[in-house]
């Protein structure tokens, strides 16, 4: 990784909001400190630990700019602080919103210390800053003195700054708990009544999106943000917040400049238990599961989460004064925002934008990204690197829209396609257009809920047909991080090259054919093969992050330019 840029300047102060365990309210706290803070005069930089991809949609309507993750295993410990660096720009105080509970990260039965990869402890280390727990306290008495002492001594490293009492069932519940707190020499920095009404409606894979909560998730914001203002002490809290940690700034265009669209290598016979690749005979081909992936013992488990496509960028990808980098359009109704409208315009009205293209952009080539309420899963370094590496990107809505002019690459995101099957099915042309442009070899990258578009069917709906599996609604939840294989060449991976992703989804393939897979790995002692690999089309179950492989972005838009002149004369 390169990033040379502002490597003597010291990061934003910030607060790492976490919990002694999930359910405890984080999200709820986190995202109204973000719209108190900015409401009292802050610019607050919105973060959330690990892959999830809900949670930053909410933050990014309380703060009017895109919400990001930090995800140490996703995207590698060195690029934490410099990705926070980046997506801080132009803040004055940072929100961090952990994950799980404060010392719960990947489970490595190898693991020697007490800071588990992937923790909100290893992110807040990582930083330097303070963590503020979040504690519910329904149930809790006088005990709770032991539970907060375990946690303020259990690793020396982790500074503990105070306590946010959530669900406080009374004045008297509240005078006890405060007591208590005091007794371990904790600061109570705020007590949050139980407020039922706070509620945000959820599905199996928890919070519904911002996107497709519509006005209901700017109303739960708002809410949440009226709370935190009338019980916890904003003043103490931007007083309390730091960060030690000094780097260089995440730059997307020197993070590609390192990379190039290299030759492609052979395929590979996957072992896992062998880290080097092995050349397979010419004659050999990979068929087989592409849903073989479990959330069994052995595949290491983390929780679920949220939202953000977009992000504010610099060079290139400089954000306009509405937030849109240029080199960046949206299309579609107005009444069904995309992704990145809602991140970027954070309940504003969601008219179309068409930002005027540099010359430089005209002749890129056209990355469509899928947005809408179907495809809401994402981060905002993905488009940043896009553009980065000479993109043009257009966001669309497959359930309305048709693929965009001059299309040379598609992405396909993650997000709830089984929840808009009928919608998405009903437009037959998009669906039709995009099998035809596979076949042509046409580069796409689909990952989730863009496997699921890209399969013959989906729950009984009538899908594009790419890829030769039919997929439903299943039985139990699949999550969980993977090492993973690349089985062989595609627009965005080399063969035998190793990448770190993320399962999430509740969905599963029930009839496969013969599909060449995309991925490998091991879960549980079984070697996994999963995904596929159809013409110039990688889909796949697995999310990964864009930040942590810039050279697949580099070469995936390398892909697009190649199939752009060829587009063109068909």
């Amino acid at each position: 990784m390169r990033i040379p840029r502002g490597a003597d300047s010291v990061s934003i102060p910030a607060v790492v909001i976490a919990a002694p365990a999930s359910g405890s309210g984080k999200t709820t706290v986190a995202t109204g400190l973000i719209g108190a803070l900015r409401r009292a005069g802050h610019r607050v930089a919105p973060f959330k630990v690990g892959p999830d991809y809900i949670d930053p949609g909410y933050h990014g309507l309380a703060a009017g700019r895109p919400g990001r993750n930090l995800d140490p295993v996703l995207v590698g410990m060195e690029r934490v602080v410099p990705l926070y660096r980046h997506g801080a720009q132009g803040c004055d105080l940072a929100v961090v919103e952990g994950v799980m509970g404060l010392f719960d990260g990947r489970i490595d039965e190898n693991q020697s210390g007490p800071i588990a990869e992937g923790s909100t402890a290893q992110v807040a280390g990582l930083l330097g800053a303070p963590v503020i727990l979040v504690v519910d306290a329904r149930g809790h008495s006088q005990s709770i003195a032991a539970l907060l002492h375990g946690f303020a001594t259990f690793d020396s490293t982790i500074r503990l700054g105070g306590v946010i009492l959530n669900r406080v069932g009374s004045e008297r519940h509240d005078q006890v708990l405060r007591a208590a707190c005091d007794r371990v020499g904790l600061p109570v920095l705020g007590s949050l009544p139980r407020m039922s009404e706070l509620e945000v409606p959820s599905r199996h894979l928890g919070l519904i999106p911002a996107v497709e909560h519509g006005a209901a998730a700017t109303a739960a914001v708002d809410a949440m943000t009226d709370l935190v203002a009338a019980h916890v002490d904003l003043r103490a809290i931007a007083g309390l917040a730091h960060a030690t940690a000094a780097s260089p700034i995440w730059d997307p265009e020197v993070e590609l400049g390192a990379h190039s669209a290299e030759p492609p290598a052979a395929s590979v016979t996957w072992d896992p238990t062998v880290g080097a690749r092995r050349p397979a005979p010419a004659s050999s081909t990979h068929t087989g599961a592409l849903a073989g992936a479990r959330s069994d013992a052995g595949a290491e488990a983390m929780p679920p989460s949220a939202e953000g496509l977009t992000g504010d960028s610099r060079s290139v990808a400089r954000p306009t004064s509405k937030g849109v980098p240029h080199g960046t359009r949206i299309i579609g109704r107005e009444t069904a925002p995309s992704t990145v409208e809602a991140l970027l315009h954070s309940g504003t009205d969601f008219g179309r934008v068409d930002e005027t293209l540099t010359e430089k952009a005209r002749f890129a080539p056209v990355i469509a990204i899928a947005g809408g309420p179907a495809f809401t899963f994402g981060y905002a370094e993905h488009r940043e690197l896009l553009i980065a590496a000479g993109a043009q990107v257009v966001v669309f809505d497959p359930m309305h829209d048709e693929l965009p002019v001059g299309t040379a690459g598609l992405v396909l995101p993650g997000g709830f396609p089984e929840e808009h099957a009928a919608d998405l099915a009903a437009n037959t042309r998009l669906l039709t257009l995009v099998a035809q442009q596979a076949e042509r070899g046409m580069p796409v990258h689909a990952e989730c809920a863009g496997l699921l578009y890209l399969t013959r069917s989906l729950d009984g709906h009538t899908m594009a047909g790419v890829v030769d599996a039919t997929a439903e609604f299943g039985p139990r939840l699949t999550l969980g991080y993977r090492d993973a294989v690349a089985l062989t060449d595609s627009p965005l991976w080399r063969a035998g090259e190793r990448v770190r992703g993320h399962e999430f989804h509740r969905t599963r393939l029930v009839t496969t054919g013969a599909d060449t897979s995309a991925w490998g790995w091991h879960a549980g002692g079984d070697r996994i093969r999963e995904g596929a690999l159809v013409h110039r089309v990688h889909a796949s179950y697995l999310h990964t992050h864009p930040a942590g492989n810039p050279q697949a972005v580099a070469r995936f838009v390398a892909a697009a330019a190649d199939y752009a002149p060829t587009r063109a004369t068909t």
